[in-house]
């Protein structure tokens, strides 16, 4: 019987980089890099007029055919790489061109919204007041 990895949350890009090792993530940006012989790319967001870079190590991905400029999704595991910090260790890394991604975030912030509701009915219903 083998074990299914945990589910992956989505994070932002910007977000990325404080999650701890080996936590599986969804994420996703703009190619901007490919380097084929360290089986690297990184991806780009922009947020608060700010760069946010993304790592992601693709050997489990190739051979992989990169659109420089495209944007991309990303599900993996994160792993800390010396020099470069936190990588996303690619499962999957899809071209998403095309994408509204403003309308993703706000999708993202949705299903967060709904989780959390969700966890506080589960924890009200696991502790019901006193009934005064």
């Amino acid at each position: 019987m083998s074990m299914l990895p945990p589910a992956a949350v989505f994070r932002l890009p910007w977000e990325v980089n404080s999650l701890k090792e080996g936590e599986s993530v969804r994420t996703f940006g703009r190619l901007v890099c490919y380097q084929p012989d360290e089986s690297r790319a990184t991806l780009s967001a922009q947020h608060a007029s700010k760069e946010h870079l993304v790592f992601v190590h693709t050997q489990f991905v190739e051979p992989f055919n990169p659109i420089i400029g495209a944007q991309y999704l990303v599900l993996g595991e994160t792993e800390n790489s010396e020099g470069v910090g936190v990588t996303v260790r690619a499962r999957v890394l899809n071209c998403v061109d095309g994408v509204n991604i403003a309308l993703l975030q706000r999708a993202v912030a949705e299903q967060r919204s709904f989780f959390a509701e969700r966890e506080s009915k589960r924890v009200e219903a696991t502790h019901p007041g006193d009934g005064t």
